[in-house]
C-alpha cells in the first residue's frame, strides 16, 4: 500500500506539469507581511497561534504571514505516519484568522518529514529514503484535502524551509512528487518552493511548474549583519557595517591555484600592524613581505588546543578547521610602497580586520569574505584623511551589494516567469539597530524596485519588529506589544 502511493505520486507528476502549464496564478496584491512561530519548535513550550497578532499585522497595514512548523506538533505519540486532527486545529484557527483578517497565510513544513535545517536532523533523509517521502507526500495531501476549496487568494503551501546543497535534480524529485501529492487533492492549490543552498538560487528543474508553482529566496546578506552574535551560527565577530564592508577573500595556499594571490597594500605606513583572522583550514603558512622584504613568518595550525575555538574535524576534506584567537601581527619599521600578506604553504585562512596603529594614530579596516575570488589591491588613505583607513575597489553601495548578491543569482528564476518571493528575511537583535535600519531600508527599496512579496522573520521576537528585544530601542506600547516604529516606518514604506 505504501509503494502504491508513492508511485501514485510519482505518475500524478506528469499531469501535473502539464495543470501548472495550462493554468497560472498570481496574487493580486503584492504579499507583505511576517512569519509567525506559533509551531515552529516541538521543544518551543504550548504551541498555537494568537489573534492578536493577525489582528495587529492587518490594522498596521500588511496582508500575508508565513507558518514555519514542525510536523511532530500535529502527529500521535511521535508516529509520524499517524496525524492527530485534534492539534490540526491549531492551524485550522490561524487559517480562519487569516480570513477573518484579510491576510493570506502560507503553511510551510520547516521540520517535513525526513528534512530540516534545524537540529536534530531528521533520521531518515527525504531526499533519499522512499518511506521519507512517501510519509511526507501523506501530510501534504492531507492538508490539501483538509483546505480544498480555499482560494489561492488566502492560503498558499511552502514544501519545506531551505533545502541544503543537493542537486539541482535531487531537489526537483523531491518537489516533484509533493506537488504531485498536493494537486491530486487539490489542482489548482499555489505552492512555494524554496529555492536551493538554502534559498540561495532558484532550482531550474522547476521552472517547468511555473503556473502554479513559485520559489522562494531569503533575505540574510551579509550573513555577518543579519546574524551577529547570534548563538546558533558561527559568524565572523567583527562588528557588522552598513553600507557593507569591502569584501575579501580569504587567503588561498599554493594548491587552490588561481585564488592564491595575496593580500595587498599599497603605501603601507610604518607602525605595528595586526590582521585579524577567522577560521582555517588544515594549516596556514603566512609569510609577510614589505617591498620584498619579509617582516613575518607564522605557521598557523588548527586543532583541539589552547589559543582556537570551534574547532571541528571535518571528515570529507580530513581537517581540522578552526577560529584562531592569535592574530597576525607584526611591525614595519618604515613605509613601504607594497605590502604583501600570502599563504605559502597550506589550505586558506579567513581575514576579518586589518588595522595599523603609529602611536596614538591608528587606521583600520573590517571586511567580509567573499569566497572563490581573487584578492583586490587596497591602498592606505593617509593619516590626514578624515578618517584614516583603506581603500579598496570591492566597496559598493548598499543596494548594489544586495542586488549582486540576492537578486541576481535569482534572475534566471524573473527571466522564466517564475514567481519570486522573500519567505525570510531580517537581522538579529544583537546587530546595532542603526546598522539594521539603514541596511533594512535598501533591501526592501531593492525588493520593491522589482516588486518582489516578502515576508520578514518574525513578527515578534528576535528579528521582529515587536518584541525584539533590542537594548538600543525605545519601544512604543501597541496592543500589548512593545512596537519598534522606526523599523515599522520602513516597512510600511515599501
Amino acid at each position: 500500500m505504501r509503494r502504491s502511493l508513492c508511485l501514485l505520486a510519482a505518475m500524478s507528476v506528469f499531469a501535473g506539469v502539464s495543470r501548472a502549464a495550462e493554468k497560472s496564478w498570481r496574487p493580486a496584491e503584492k504579499w507583505r507581511g511576517f512569519n509567525l512561530l506559533g509551531m515552529f519548535q516541538q521543544s518551543w513550550g504550548t504551541p498555537g497561534f494568537h489573534e492578536r497578532e493577525f489582528k495587529a499585522i492587518h490594522e498596521l497595514g500588511f496582508n500575508f504571514v508565513r507558518l514555519p512548523m514542525d510536523y511532530r506538533l500535529w502527529i500521535k505519540n511521535g508516529d509520524w505516519d499517524e496525524i492527530d486532527e485534534e492539534r490540526v486545529k491549531l492551524i485550522d484557527q490561524a487559517v480562519a484568522w487569516g480570513k477573518q483578517y484579510n491576510i493570506h497565510v502560507q503553511l510551510c513544513f520547516h521540520r517535513a518529514p525526513g528534512y530540516t535545517v534545524a537540529k536534530p536532523a531528521e533520521e531518515r533523509d527525504l531526499f533519499t529514503d522512499p518511506e521519507a517521502q512517501r510519509v511526507c507526500c501523506k501530510h501534504w495531501a492531507f492538508f490539501a484535502k483538509r483546505y480544498k476549496g480555499i482560494p489561492n487568494e488566502a492560503m498558499s503551501f511552502n514544501l519545506f524551509n531551505e533545502p541544503d546543497d543537493r542537486s539541482d535534480e535531487a531537489y526537483t524529485h523531491v518537489c516533484e512528487l509533493l506537488i504531485a501529492a498536493i494537486h491530486r487533492e487539490d489542482p489548482d492549490r499555489f505552492i512555494i518552493a524554496d529555492g536551493l543552498k538554502w534559498g540561495g538560487k532558484p532550482c531550474v528543474g522547476l521552472f517547468k511548474y511555473k503556473g502554479l508553482v513559485g520559489q522562494a529566496m531569503r533575505g540574510y546578506q551579509p550573513f555577518g549583519l543579519t546574524h551577529y552574535m547570534a548563538s546558533w551560527v558561527n559568524t565572523p565577530k567583527a562588528d557588522p557595517q552598513w553600507p557593507p564592508l569591502p569584501s575579501v577573500s580569504p587567503l588561498y595556499g599554493p594548491t587552490k591555484k588561481p585564488w592564491d594571490v595575496p593580500f595587498t597594500v599599497e603605501r603601507a605606513p610604518a607602525g605595528k600592524w595586526t590582521l585579524q583572522l577567522g577560521k582555517i583550514s588544515t594549516l596556514a603558512h603566512f609569510v609577510v613581505e614589505a617591498d620584498g622584504v619579509k617582516v613575518a613568518d607564522r605557521v598557523y595550525e588548527p586543532g583541539f588546543k589552547p589559543g582556537w575555538t570551534n574547532v571541528v574535524y571535518e571528515e570529507r576534506w580530513r581537517c581540522h578547521q578552526g577560529v584562531t584567537l592569535d592574530p597576525l601581527t607584526f611591525t614595519l619599521p618604515k613605509a613601504a610602497d607594497r605590502l604583501t600578506i600570502r599563504i605559502t604553504e597550506g589550505d586558506w585562512a579567513e581575514a576579518l580586520k586589518l588595522s595599523v596603529r603609529d602611536g596614538e594614530r591608528m587606521a583600520f579596516m573590517p571586511f567580509t569574505s567573499s569566497w572563490g575570488e581573487t584578492n583586490a589591491t587596497f591602498r592606505f588613505t593617509g593619516w590626514d584623511a578624515a578618517v584614516p583607513g583603506f581603500s579598496s575597489p570591492n566597496t559598493e553601495s548598499g543596494e548594489a551589494y544586495l542586488t549582486r548578491t540576492m537578486l541576481d543569482p535569482w534572475k534566471p528564476a524573473r527571466d522564466a516567469g517564475v514567481f519570486t518571493m522573500v519567505g525570510e528575511f531580517g537581522s538579529y537583535n544583537k546587530t546595532p539597530h542603526p546598522i539594521v535600519l539603514a541596511w533594512l531600508k535598501d533591501l526592501l527599496i531593492t525588493l520593491k524596485k522589482e516588486d518582489i512579496p516578502w515576508a520578514l522573520w518574525n513578527f515578534n521576537g528576535s528579528f521582529g519588529v515587536a518584541d525584539s528585544n533590542r537594548a538600543d530601542v525605545t519601544y512604543e506600547p501597541y496592543e500589548g506589544f512593545k512596537l519598534d516604529r522606526k523599523m515599522l516606518t520602513i516597512l510600511q514604506a515599501n
